[in-house]
């Protein structure tokens, strides 16, 4: 599954995620409300004009918000509940095309009994530019921004 990670964390919720395994989802960060993922974009996540398909930057900011709403170690009392998107808002920046490297970058803004709301911002970066050409720090140029509201239920 994809359970492959840079940090060494991993996630329960990517055991059984078929989705994220088949985007190719390595995950570099986690801790409680952040998750940083990325992945190559390959030629069957594209649209017609040749630039990644709106529905492929959707799901991989999804990814990333799942894991940051979810804790890896829940703490007594939150193991029998799942937190779930109860809305999400995306803005599409600019394209995205094949063989660019993708990075998700969730955070948790808020949190408020049952409900949270998280910005997930995704990058693109060439996957040979040189790291001397790189900003210090940057994943890339920001082409889409994503808005999650969470709500935590119990787990059926």
């Amino acid at each position: 599954m994809a359970e492959t990670t840079v940090s060494g964390a991993t996630h329960p919720i990517l055991e059984n995620d078929y989705a994220s395994e088949w985007m190719g989802i390595e995950v570099l960060a986690l801790s409680d409300g952040h998750a940083t993922i990325r992945m190559t974009l390959r030629q069957e996540m594209l649209n017609g004009f040749g630039m990644a398909h709106g529905g492929m930057i959707f799901a991989f900011g999804d990814t990333a918000f799942a894991l940051a709403c979810n804790p890896i170690h829940p703490a007594p009392g939150e193991e029998s509940t799942i937190t779930v998107a109860s809305g999400v808002d995306i803005n599409f920046l600019k394209p995205a095309f094949r063989g660019q490297v993708l990075t998700a970058v969730a955070d948790r803004r808020s949190s408020a009994g049952r409900s949270g709301l998280y910005d997930i911002q995704i990058f693109a970066a060439d996957a040979g530019t040189p790291a001397s050409e790189k900003q210090p720090n940057s994943p890339g140029e920001l082409i889409a921004e994503f808005r999650g509201r969470s709500r935590t239920i119990p787990k059926k």
